[in-house]
């Protein structure tokens, strides 16, 4: 894979193999960042669990402290009462059958979805379609709640879902480069602190193996998983 003469350029600012303190990974990270655009800033996270058996399986969400930086549109399966409750909450799309409908028939033009347990039957005739695309609403997560307000306004502040991946790896957007490098270290050190939390008990060894931060069009720049913990556990 052939690679521009910028990102060459920007990659050696990163030494190879180095596992950098984060505060050092974060400015290297934004340093790297060149685009004319608002680059994302996202983690990718090596978890020492085997996401084949279902007792190691990591899956969860966390509202982000600085959110992500970006408008998030909202849809909302609901009826009566709970639909008048979404559409106040401030979400985009609110409906049952009728949006089934419109799905199945292609469109897809929202960023998350939620759906009251009741709706539930319902939104299942949808699986083949939101699954693959991880826009499946889930208890575990929050997206299946008849607190439809505080879903909704979670989701719009930058709640972020996250699931390690069949390598063991949980990757998660952290927010946009234009955030700074504060915001940024608070938003990776909410998603770890998260994620250290859902640690299964029959995951033996290291349970965080390896941390990398990269931009869109950046480098992955290492981070210390130890110096993550040290920060979570002096706060």
């Amino acid at each position: 894979m052939s690679r521009s003469k910028g990102y060459v350029e920007e990659r050696k600012k990163v030494e190879s193999g180095k596992c950098y303190l984060l505060q050092e990974a974060v400015d290297l990270a934004i340093s790297t960042a060149r685009s004319k655009f608002d680059e994302t800033a996202d983690v990718a996270i090596k978890l020492g669990v085997n996401p084949k058996h279902a007792d190691q399986m990591v899956r969860g969400s966390v509202v982000l402290p600085n959110g992500l930086g970006k408008s998030v549109s909202v849809l909302v399966f609901a009826k009566g009462e709970k639909e008048k409750e979404a559409l106040e909450a401030g979400a985009d799309f609110v409906g049952s059958d009728d949006l089934v409908e419109k799905i199945k028939g292609g469109w897809l033009e929202f960023d998350r979805v939620v759906a009251t347990p009741d709706m539930m039957g319902t939104v299942g005739k949808l699986g083949k379609i939101l699954g693959p695309r991880g826009l499946m609403p889930n208890p575990k997560v929050g997206t299946v709640t008849f607190d439809i307000k505080s879903a909704v306004g979670e989701l719009k502040a930058g709640k972020v879902e996250f699931r390690v991946e069949k390598a063991g790896i949980v990757h998660s957007p952290v927010g946009k480069v234009s955030f700074g490098a504060g915001k940024l270290t608070e938003n990776i050190l909410a998603l770890v602190e998260s994620i250290i939390k859902l640690k299964p008990a029959s995951s033996k060894g290291t349970y965080l193996k390896a941390i990398s931060l990269s931009t869109t069009m950046g480098p992955g720049v290492k981070i210390d998983p130890l110096d993550v913990r040290n920060i979570l556990k002096a706060v």
